[in-house]
């Protein structure tokens, strides 16, 4: 089996990545083709001058010389071996060479090179020559992890037939490509039986470029998006919380719907000729909210809109205007916000063009974040029945499979 292709977009060019793997395959056509003196066929081989110069960029145990940290990376033995570590690094490496930039990128591939080979030498004190770009590579893997963790991977397979299937790029890296390839097939077949392979020195850069990614998604040195690992663990930690929070059955409605029904007291009434402060300050919150959005700024009109739903929670925005505060607060992940503020766009513009756009979301985030089922269910099967798009309609009966199987019932046909 063999993985060839991800789902991730690709949005900027990779050149970087592009430019170290013509970099690897043009350093191994010299190796092989002129660090060689002699026939191939039989007959002594011998390293002429371009060879021996290679040569002393071979990380060598027992003198170990700080170029060699570097240059190992761009050395490879064989074309098996080069070719399956281009292919990894074409397959990973241009999602986080586009997500990265291109100097970060370039330093954080050297810098995983660097920290897997520091720790196969920690590890194996006579260890003889080390080469290859499999430990960078290896820490390149784990930051696609770490930022593009629902992702998934085409692998290529051929028994008996040839084709096609997807994995979920976890399960791929993590189980079969660390666990299994790189732990426990140490043990099962005998790390002896396995050729000179550095398994350590992959763990070590598994470790830095899993550990190096998601620091800096956390310090946002990285851009940020709801899905990458940060995210995935604060929705983890959030539901926590929120699960201890709704056993009230009122904190459970009010997360729903937000505080949408109050009875009407008489500080409500503003009487004629009589100035309401809660009405002014309400008007004013709608129009900073409004110049925030015209401004872009929506972080602000978000923390606007959250005041707003303290003071008056009846409060509905224009139909863009509440559009753009709900995603704004999905996108700051905070759930039960968004998801009122989305319940109030679907009560009030029931009829717009993204209405149904809008309702699958909700049911998604209900499902998948929020894990309240029976309200993801509702959702979802009243927007199946408007959505004519196909890719749509998989997607909503595959989050409506979710939350039927979640409540034990069947699941739809498609």
């Amino acid at each position: 089996m063999i993985p060839i292709a991800t789902d991730t977009p690709i949005r900027r060019t990779p050149w970087v990545n592009y430019g170290l793997i013509v970099l690897n395959v043009l350093i191994f056509i010299v190796d092989t083709q002129m660090g060689y003196a002699g026939t191939r066929m039989g007959g002594p081989r011998e390293r002429t001058e371009i060879g021996r110069f290679l040569d002393q960029g071979i990380l060598m145990g027992d003198e170990m010389q700080l170029h060699q940290f570097v240059t190992h990376q761009f050395l490879h033995g064989g074309f098996a071996h080069i070719a399956g570590n281009m292919l990894f690094l074409w397959l990973f490496g241009n999602a986080v060479n586009a997500k990265m930039g291109h100097g970060p990128y370039l330093l954080f591939y050297l810098a995983g090179g660097v920290f897997a080979a520091t720790g196969h030498a920690y590890l194996n004190a006579d260890f003889g020559g080390m080469i290859g770009a499999s430990g960078a590579i290896a820490a390149v893997t784990t930051a696609y992890l770490a930022l593009f963790p629902r992702s998934r991977v085409t692998v290529l397979y051929w028994w008996f037939f040839i084709g096609t299937f997807e994995l979920p790029s976890m399960i791929l890296i993590v189980f079969k490509m660390i666990l299994w390839d790189n732990i426990l097939v140490r043990e099962v077949v005998g790390e002896n039986n396995l050729g000179n392979v550095a398994f350590d020195a992959h763990l070590a850069g598994y470790a830095f470029g899993f550990t190096a990614a998601a620091g800096m998604l956390t310090l946002r040195v990285l851009p940020r998006d709801q899905f990458d690992i940060v995210a995935l663990w604060h929705r983890w930690f959030q539901r926590q919380a929120m699960r201890a929070a709704m056993a009230d059955p009122n904190a459970r409605a009010r997360a729903q719907f937000g505080r949408v029904a109050r009875p009407v007291s008489v500080d409500d009434v503003n009487l004629a000729g009589v100035s309401d402060p809660r009405q002014d300050q309400i008007t004013e919150l709608r129009k900073r909210i409004a110049e925030a959005l015209a401004h872009n700024d929506r972080d602000t009109a978000a923390a606007g809109y959250e005041k707003l739903m303290e003071i008056d929670p009846r409060q509905v925005l224009s139909r863009a205007h509440q559009l753009d505060v709900a995603n704004q607060l999905y996108t700051l992940l905070r759930l039960p916000q968004a998801v009122a503020a989305y319940e109030k766009y679907l009560a009030q513009y029931s009829h717009s063009p993204e209405a149904n756009d809008v309702e699958l979301l909700l049911g998604i985030i209900y499902a998948r974040d929020l894990q309240q089922y029976e309200v993801a269910e509702a959702h979802l099967r009243q927007v199946l029945e408007r959505i004519a798009d196909k890719k749509r309609q998989d997607q909503c009966r595959h989050w409506l499979n979710v939350s039927l199987r979640a409540l034990g019932r069947p699941a739809t046909e498609p």
